[in-house]
């Protein structure tokens, strides 16, 4: 299986990919996420994997406005603890190091730990895991990168200090994307859905009172502006229930309800 991933080997969405399929995968290596959905189109890959939240930062807003532009399908999902660790080659001590790269996410959630070092200067780059290969095979000495476990094992460098997030309990989701349009599964026990609801007054809460009553139990509801239509938002919403018919018949209720009404994915809860 051909899996794209946003960044190279070593980064979290490579950790990603071999725990949802497995290490007998072809890794296919992006640098930026806009790039991925024409791997799919042009059949060079067969699934995506794409970070669609963190527990600390919220949604990644223009993933999910690439999932729409390329009418993506949603086949699962992933929630990976993300540990970020200090590295840099071996020998060396964190008073050696005077810069570190990483990606502004990772800077940012790692920014109390480095209060007490301000001999180090910050700098922000692509990727996590792109910073530890570069480290390693130009070998940079005096410069540290912020990355995963994984990177450092595979550029055989030093971690000097595991796991320095602020944050120690900080997760990202995933979404296990295709471009297949046979979205229907009866062993789903999660939907993502988009909608657009009427301008009527209390429209949105009607929506979502008929969720509620049968039995759906909404787990994220992300607006997101209608390009077209200035002040016009569609609701990208999950919800998670026990029984699909019950997923079927509150579908089947809301569509008379709505302007608009596309799903994007029926899977098992990474949860």
């Amino acid at each position: 299986m051909k899996v794209a991933i946003q960044g190279i080997k070593g980064s979290f969405h490579h950790i990603v990919a071999e725990k949802y399929f497995g290490k007998n995968i072809d890794l296919v290596e992006c640098l930026s996420f806009s790039e991925m959905p024409n791997l799919l189109e042009t059949n060079k890959a067969d699934v995506i994997v794409m970070a669609i939240e963190n527990s600390i930062a919220g949604s990644i807003l223009p993933n999910y406005a690439l999932i729409d532009a390329h009418n993506l399908a949603i086949s699962g999902e992933y929630y990976l603890p993300v540990h970020h660790n200090l590295m840099a080659l071996k020998g060396q001590g964190i008073s050696d190091i005077q810069e570190v790269y990483s990606h502004p996410m990772a800077l940012l959630q790692c920014h109390n730990f480095f209060k007490n070092h301000p001999h180090i200067k910050l700098i922000e780059d692509k990727d996590t895991a792109s910073v530890a290969q570069r480290i390693q095979v130009n070998k940079l000495k005096g410069v540290g990168a912020i990355a995963s476990d994984l990177a450092a094992k595979t550029y055989q460098l030093d971690i000097l200090a595991p796991k320095i997030q602020t944050i120690k309990d900080n997760m990202t989701r995933f979404f296990i994307l295709t471009n297949s349009k046979s979205k229907n599964s009866v062993s789903a026990n999660k939907a993502s859905i988009k909608f657009t609801a009427s301008h009527k007054t209390g429209s949105l809460a009607e929506i979502l009172t008929i969720l509620a009553r049968h039995e759906l139990n909404l787990s994220k509801i992300q607006s997101m502006p209608v390009i077209e239509t200035p002040w016009k938002y569609a609701f990208f919403s999950d919800f998670v229930f026990s029984s699909y018919a019950n997923y079927y018949n509150a579908i089947n209720e809301i569509k008379d309800k709505v302007e608009t009404l596309q799903i994007l994915g029926e899977y098992s809860n990474g949860k």
